[in-house]
């Protein structure tokens, strides 16, 4: 059963159930993928489905933000709950130790030297993580790689330095 159809499925049960704050959500969901079906004027693949999800997931973290800002910790509980919800439709995010793994394998590949291999890190790295099927949180394989080239040359560096001696 592709995205929209749980999805579908999962507000008749909640509105049988009579969870409004839940049938609110999964209305929300279901309206997200409907304007983006719309907006690409053809059926949603299950990535494209997924994507909408983890926009929605983004633009939830950002209403927490603001509402926490803002003093409003009962506004900020329901997006927190909101959250969990949508997080609940999207498949498993990475491990730290998935992106290191495929971070190393993807600088050992390219023989990569430093930052200023960063682009291509990125996109080998991104590709790799999003071939396993699970959430990939590009902010974070971001800073893996950036921390895995800057530690490349500054070993690059102290090698040099030792070899002068």
């Amino acid at each position: 059963m592709d995205l929209p159809e749980q999805i579908q499925k999962d507000m008749v049960q909640a509105m049988k159930a009579k969870e409004r704050a839940r049938v609110s959500v999964l209305r929300m969901m279901r309206a997200a993928l409907k304007n983006k079906e719309i907006e690409k004027k053809a059926a949603l693949s299950e990535e494209d489905a997924i994507q909408v999800l983890k926009t929605q997931l983004k633009q939830c973290t950002e209403a927490i933000e603001q509402f926490e800002k803002g003093g409003r910790a009962d506004l900020a509980e329901k997006e927190r709950q909101e959250k969990v919800w949508i997080k609940s439709y999207l498949p498993e995010p990475v491990s730290a130790g998935e992106i290191d793994t495929a971070v190393a394998a993807v600088i050992e590949e390219l023989g990569a030297q430093g930052p200023k291999d960063m682009g291509a890190v990125m996109k080998g790295t991104m590709v790799r993580l999003r071939a396993t099927g699970k959430t990939v949180d590009g902010k974070a394989v971001n800073a893996r790689v950036r921390q895995k080239l800057q530690a490349l040359t500054q070993a690059r560096a102290q090698d040099g330095s030792e070899e002068t001696k």
